[in-house]
């Protein structure tokens, strides 16, 4: 197309006013607003300046586009006034997806959170006295029973995540002092948040000691001096060393805190609160292990292997845990109702040991049969000859995601899908456009959707959806 011929395309876009003039769109304009519905006006006519620029409308194509131009407003206000927050189908097989939100809530967790958000609550408020309460009391009471059901030594407190309950810990306990920590430990978390960040954010000095590979008690020993306050364990929850390493064992490390008079701290990062053992997964540290082992605060997550909402959570030592609550910086990092109801309503299905109920465990526990009848069914429905796709189910793995059990896979059978005229990667990109969007894996030539993170009630939307596709 020429620049005549373009030049005279553009000269027939109507002007933003005059589109608002129209009936259907001043009709827009009543129902969502003159500022929203301009907007829109103006975004679609600028979409159609490009087009025109680009060389993808001609004149025949611009008179259909301007023919439904109204439609492509109401369009265009649509989206720009809907949620950009939305639910999707999680069908890679990460079950703590970070980027897919974590763990998704137990029913009992959003009933407990409308309920609470809806109406006046007794968040800080003593029913019984009339007297101003402690907002931490609704879930500390449960972290008693679950933690230190024998006495009542260890307390809870919640913030907002665990790289602020780090950061408040070591801000009480150890500012303008040291902190001993394993070089082997060092780690990094999602979004570029490193140990040694945080730590100099709270005002304490880190004191390094052993190697990247091997760190002994003995280098714990030597770094201990007048200006030493505490001595921090991080879990290595999104990496793994393997070959010549060598790391002090959590007694060795309990011991010598206790013999120089010094707390030791564990960030567990993950953090759960059963036993991983019955799910398969070997060599992830529970929260009521350290507490046992002599741990005096355990620092973890509420919307990892616990499977609550986003929160930072501190068990321990009910002293050091008081200081921590008394900190000014405590009440700059608290969570409001909603994080305590979730996490109450979450608690109590641990309490009621109805673990069914919690997604995250529910999916852990998951057998690999289980997921492949579901599998097996699905291929079955897809399996019309007619449909441009080839669908088997095969053997593979899933993981936990979100830092946690980073050696851990668990079994699983997976819905393997090979399009024909599509690469796999247009496929993917199809699944994502659906609605809801459907996220899967890409590998070998094929897309691989795991059933192990989807919820039973989302099969038939992902078989509506390849179909649809084909």
């Amino acid at each position: 197309m020429n620049s005549a011929a373009r030049s005279e395309l553009f000269r027939e876009l109507p002007a933003v006013d005059q589109l608002l003039r129209t009936r259907e769109v001043a009709a827009l304009a009543d129902s969502h607003g003159i500022a929203a519905t301009t907007d829109a006006a103006r975004a679609v006519v600028t979409r159609l300046r490009e087009e025109i620029a680009a060389g993808w409308l001609d004149a025949p194509g611009l008179r259909l586009a301007l023919d439904g131009v109204s439609q492509a407003i109401e369009a265009q206000l649509s989206r720009a006034l809907s949620p950009s927050l939305r639910p999707l189908i999680n069908a890679t097989g990460v079950i703590l997806h970070t980027n897919l939100g974590r763990a998704p809530l137990a029913q009992a967790a959003l009933e407990h959170l409308r309920e609470t958000a809806v109406r006046y609550s007794n968040l800080e408020f003593e029913v019984e006295s009339g007297e101003r309460g402690k907002r931490d009391v609704h879930v500390d009471r449960l972290f008693r029973k679950l933690l230190s059901p024998e006495s009542s030594g260890v307390s809870t407190i919640v913030v907002n995540n665990n790289a602020a309950a780090v950061l408040l810990a070591l801000d009480t306990l150890a500012e303008g002092a040291e902190v001993i920590v394993s070089r082997g430990e060092l780690v990094e978390i999602g979004g570029s948040f490193r140990i040694p960040d945080v730590m100099a954010k709270s005002g304490a000095t880190l004191r390094e000691v052993g190697t990247t590979n091997r760190t002994r008690i003995a280098d714990y020993e030597k770094a201990i001096n007048e200006r030493t306050r505490l001595l921090l364990r991080v879990h290595r929850s999104n990496f793994e060393i393997s070959g010549f390493t060598e790391q002090p064992s959590l007694d060795e490390l309990v011991a010598l805190a206790h013999e120089r008079g010094l707390p030791l701290m564990e960030d567990l990062g993950s953090g759960a609160l059963v036993d991983l053992q019955t799910f398969g997964l070997h060599g992830e540290p529970g929260v009521p292990d350290s507490l046992r082992a002599g741990v005096d605060v355990v620092t973890y997550s509420g919307d990892k292997l616990l499977g609550g909402p986003q929160a930072g959570l501190l068990s321990g030592r009910a002293d050091l845990i008081g200081r921590m609550r008394s900190n000014s910086l405590f009440r700059a990092l608290r969570v409001d109702k909603l994080t305590y109801a979730a996490l109450e309503a979450t608690l109590l299905a641990y309490v009621k040991r109805d673990h069914s109920s919690i997604p995250t465990l529910k999916m852990m526990g998951l057998t690999k049969p289980e997921i492949g009848a579901r599998a097996e069914a699905l291929a079955r429905t897809l399996g019309d000859s007619a449909l441009k796709l080839r669908v088997e189910v095969v053997e593979g793995e899933s993981v936990i995601g979100g830092g946690a059990a980073p050696s851990s896979v668990l079994p699983t059978r997976l819905l393997a899908v090979t399009p024909v005229g599509l690469s796999p990667d247009e496929l993917s990109t199809a699944l994502r456009k659906f609605e809801p969007p459907i996220i899967a894996r890409v590998e070998e030539g094929r897309v691989l959707l795991d059933l192990r993170t989807v919820f039973p009630d989302q099969d038939s939307q992902i078989a509506d959806a390849l179909r649809r596709i084909a």
